[in-house]
């Protein structure tokens, strides 16, 4: 499950988080690193000389310009929305369904410290870096998270409501003993979050039953034994059409391409660089808003991480856990959230997909924890 950041481009970026949003220090973009050349030819002209005329011959003047990272995103974003996107045939756009009241939790369950409030809590400066002990645990509670997630899959057909993969998900949480971590974070009244179509992520589970040829985002987080374990997938519900198979792939492959960069030492912002050339060759966009985050012992923790190009400072350390959560969409990365605070849906109702691993850090590479 991540969290919102706001994003302004031109010198810097900036994030910060409230009661819906995280705000960091602005983090100033470096020198250019890429030159983008443009050229046009010259039109002919007449002329005289020493009374003899001449015409001169077509030239061609190149001009080049240094730009930073974010301004080649910029310029490639532009590009493609002029382009257009892939066409599609729109399903009908999403409606709330009737939410059912919180499921209960047995007193023996061990709980998180965020539930003595319903605000959202701030996130944690604190990177969590493991010994040994901590790795065990987390690696516990990130394979339970990716038992859950592959569980709630095989619920993912038509006429099932989301409200019933939540019930089925939190039987599971609780008969493991461990606690959905989702329930009861900043007031979300649901054990899971799921999000169809065009709704990015945060959906809350309904009485909506899900459609042939749906897309449908299932985010798992489990409290087990004081760690958080945390994973989400996009599945395909029924016959689901050729444009959204293909933005589901990329996007999941956009999360591989993302995790294959880290490794102890490496910079933080290779994974947006890597994740956004990739999604680029398909003209997709990148969510900007929704990052992934630090996670261990607290839910939410630095470091940010940010899946579109960026020159966010920091480095991996050996022994740190975080997600990489990437959102793309067929459309515009710009998006409405419901009266609820919490459902986030594209703008222009585009489709979009999701994908999010829990990894640890390791000397050589990353191990993927949220896996069977």
């Amino acid at each position: 499950m991540g969290f919102s950041v706001s994003v302004s481009h031109g010198h810097g970026l900036s994030s910060q988080l409230s009661s819906s949003s995280l705000h960091a220090q602005q983090l100033s973009s470096s020198s250019s690193k890429s030159t983008l050349f443009v050229g046009f030819p010259f039109t002919s002209y007449a002329s005289t000389l020493q009374g003899k005329q001449c015409r001169s011959q077509p030239h061609l003047v190149v001009y080049s310009k240094r730009v930073s990272g974010l301004e080649e995103a910029l310029r490639i974003r532009r590009e493609r929305e002029l382009q257009g996107t892939t066409k599609f045939r729109r399903r009908p756009p999403l409606r709330r369904g009737k939410v059912s009241p919180r499921l209960p939790v047995p007193d023996h369950i061990p709980k998180p410290p965020y539930l003595s409030s319903n605000i959202l809590p701030e996130i944690s400066s604190e990177h969590q870096i493991h010994d040994a002990e901590g790795i065990a645990q987390m690696r516990a509670a990130c394979e339970l998270a990716a038992r859950v997630l592959d569980y709630a899959g095989t619920l993912v057909m038509p006429s099932v409501t989301t409200d019933q993969i939540d019930k089925a998900v939190h039987e599971m949480i609780i008969e493991a003993g461990a606690y959905p971590s989702p329930l009861g974070y900043g007031g979300f009244p649901k054990s899971v979050c799921t999000s169809v179509n065009e709704c990015m992520c945060h959906g809350i589970p309904d009485s909506r039953q899900l459609q042939d040829g749906d897309i449908i985002n299932i985010d798992v987080t489990v409290y087990l034994n004081g760690y958080h374990g945390d994973t989400s997938k996009t599945f395909l519900c029924g016959d689901v059409s050729g444009p959204l198979q293909r933005l589901v792939t990329v996007t999941e492959e956009c999360m591989e391409k993302g995790i294959a960069v880290c490794k102890d030492g490496a910079s933080l912002k290779k994974i947006g660089k890597r994740i956004s050339e990739h999604a680029e060759k398909y003209g997709y966009g990148v969510v900007e808003r929704f990052v992934g985050h630090g996670v261990g012992t607290v839910y939410h923790s630095e470091p940010i991480i940010l899946h579109h190009r960026n020159e966010s400072p920091g480095v991996m350390v050996e022994g740190q856990t975080f997600t990489i959560e990437p959102i793309l969409t067929l459309g515009g990365i710009e998006c409405n959230t419901w009266p609820d605070n919490w459902t986030t849906v594209t703008s222009d109702g585009g489709p979009a997909a999701q994908f999010e691993h829990t990894i640890l850090i390791t000397r050589t590479g990353a191990e993927i924890l949220t896996k069977c």
